[in-house]
C-alpha cells in the first residue's frame, strides 16, 4: 500500500471559510431530536433560522451555511446513521468544546471520543465527539491555541 503525502499548508489552514451552503442530518423524530441539537448547538452560538415542522435549520444568524436536521421525505424509509461519516463543527474556544459535549450527553447523546487533544491531526486540534439520539456522528473542533 502506497500512503498518500498529506498537504500539510491545507491540513494545518486556520482558513475557516465555508465550503458547504447546507448539510442535512437524517432524525426519525424532529421533536425527540430538537432537544439535543438545540442544546448542543446553542453552545456554539447556532440557533434555529428555519422551521417547516418536520425539518429545521441551525445557522449563525450571518451566512447561508445551515445544519438542517430532518425527519426523511420519504416515511416508509427508515433513518439510518451512516456509518463512517460524521460532522464537524466549528467551535470557538476549548471551553466551548467542552460545552458542547456536556450538553450533548446531557440531552439524550452518547460519548463517541470525550474532549481532548487529537494532536495526531495538528497540534492545536481539540475535539468532541458524540452520537446524537438516532445515531449520527457530531463533532465540534476548535483549532485554536489554548490561549486564544
Amino acid at each position: 500500500m502506497v500512503k498518500k503525502k498529506i498537504n500539510t499548508v491545507a491540513f494545518n489552514s486556520q482558513d475557516f471559510s465555508a465550503i458547504f451552503d447546507h448539510i442535512s442530518i437524517g432524525v426519525r423524530d424532529i421533536k425527540i431530536s430538537l432537544g439535543f441539537y438545540k442544546a448542543c448547538l446553542g453552545t456554539l452560538g447556532l440557533k434555529i433560522v428555519m422551521d417547516k415542522g418536520f425539518a429545521v435549520a441551525f445557522g449563525n444568524g450571518i451566512g447561508r451555511q445551515w445544519l438542517w436536521v430532518s425527519e426523511p421525505i420519504n416515511k416508509s424509509l427508515e433513518v439510518k446513521p451512516n456509518n463512517g461519516a460524521h460532522f464537524a463543527l466549528i467551535a470557538d474556544s476549548r471551553k466551548t468544546v467542552n460545552s458542547f459535549y456536556k450538553e450533548a450527553i446531557a440531552h439524550g447523546g452518547f460519548d463517541a471520543g470525550p474532549p481532548g487533544l487529537r494532536q495526531e491531526y495538528m497540534p492545536t486540534y481539540y475535539g468532541a465527539f458524540v452520537f446524537d439520539p438516532d445515531g449520527n456522528k457530531i463533532e465540534a473542533v476548535c483549532r485554536k491555541n489554548e490561549k486564544e
